[in-house]
């Protein structure tokens, strides 16, 4: 019997595909369990469906991503710290504070845990924290800290 897999099934199949196997098994187990259904017309179109749209949402996803890189490219947020003797700060600049900066001074919301700073921030200037926007997307923002006067 050839069914079409809703979950995965170790050993079995995957999520989406379309495999034969046994009659007794489809029915007693994979159907009743809810983890496939059968094969047929109406649930082939329908899964050929479901795969478009989301093909379509990764595209969009993608497109989303590229617009929100060039508009971070072009960005420098600035944030403000005390420090002691050449340019050392007192303390640390993280993603969470460079995160909060640009929500608030730009309003664009990014999770701190995209932004790939592989250490806080513990010098004044400029550094550039690469942002993890999508699988495929990387986008360099600039972040400048200054001295407290």
């Amino acid at each position: 019997m050839k069914v079409i897999f809703l979950k995965d099934v170790k050993g079995k199949g995957k999520k989406g595909e379309v495999k034969n196997v046994a009659d007794g098994y489809a029915q007693n187990f994979l159907i009743k369990q809810g983890l496939a259904v059968e094969a047929n017309n109406a649930s082939i179109s329908s899964l050929d469906a479901q795969k478009k749209k989301q093909e379509r949402a990764a595209a969009e996803e993608l497109a989303e991503a590229k617009k929100l890189k060039e508009t971070l490219d072009q960005i420098t947020v600035e944030l403000l710290a005390k420090a002691g003797e050449g340019g050392r700060l007192f303390g640390s600049i993280t993603t969470k504070q460079i995160a909060e900066e640009l929500q608030k001074k730009h309003g664009i919301k990014i999770d701190k845990r995209k932004m790939e700073l592989t250490d806080a921030i513990r010098t004044l200037g400029q550094t550039k924290v690469p942002v993890k926007l999508h699988h495929e997307v990387v986008a360099t923002l600039t972040v400048a800290v200054k001295e407290i006067k």
